[in-house]
């Protein structure tokens, strides 16, 4: 029941590397420009209350990334996320894990391959490798390397902006159990849309779907989200 509890709270966790403009989960096809350095700190809560053979089964997480990104060229940015993460799993009221440590270090690279000649629309690239850096006998890890990669468009307008991603994830697993357990091939795909409310604040949306990782789901899970991002400054934003 542990170990079972445990690969579920590694899941709720640890999805795909992408680091897009926060609250928003699809990326924007944006890239830094050569030189350009930006800092994103993300955080993220997850909570799961399920019930079996009598046990109830209470499971609660969070992960802080921090996010680097760095230009190395007009088109190209490496970016590179070290998560910290703790969770916790109740059973029947009693705390039978309580683990914290650094997460898989993700490593990423976006090549925005197309703008178009208003530069109003682009298209990007993002393969992605996530390092096994946590400590996969606690729950903060996979044990072995995983990757994938992200198609991703976007669309400015005057009144804002759309993003599309379509993503692919290949997931390793070095425990048995939860290799025998786990799907490992996981596609994503989602919408994202940005509406300038003021000069420094935009509205944001986001809605999308991904594969499950239960191998036998018939459902799979979608997610819909909105919140506002604050430019404090040309180099500092906050969002809600």
């Amino acid at each position: 029941m542990l170990k079972k509890s445990i690969f579920l709270v590694t899941a709720l966790l640890f999805g795909e590397p992408a680091f897009a403009a926060h609250p928003l989960i699809t990326d924007d096809a944006g890239t830094q420009g050569k030189g350009h350095v930006q800092l994103e700190i993300n955080s993220e809560f997850s909570r799961n209350r399920e019930t079996e053979k009598g046990t109830g089964i209470r499971e609660t997480g969070s992960e802080i990334t921090a996010a680097l990104s760095y230009g190395l060229s007009e088109t190209i940015d490496l970016v590179v996320g070290l998560p910290l993460v703790w969770y916790k799993i109740e059973e029947n009221g009693i705390t039978v894990a309580d683990e914290s440590g650094i997460g898989d270090i993700s490593l990423e690279m976006k090549w925005r391959m197309y703008e178009s000649k208003d530069g109003n629309f682009s298209l990007a690239l993002k393969p992605g490798l996530s390092l096994p850096s946590g400590n996969e006998n606690k729950g903060l890890g996979s044990g072995k390397v995983s990757g994938g990669v992200v198609l991703i468009a976007t669309k400015e307008g005057q009144l804002g902006a759309i993003h599309g991603n379509i993503g692919f994830t290949h997931n390793e697993y070095k425990l048995e159990e939860e290799s025998d357990n786990t799907r490992k091939d996981i596609w994503h795909a989602s919408l994202a849309a940005e509406i300038n409310l003021a000069e420094n604040l935009r509205g944001v949306a986001n809605i999308g779907i991904e594969t499950s990782d239960e191998p036998q789901a018939e459902n799979h899970p979608a997610f819909l989200l909105g919140g506002l991002i604050y430019s404090l400054s040309d180099d500092l934003d906050v969002d809600l």
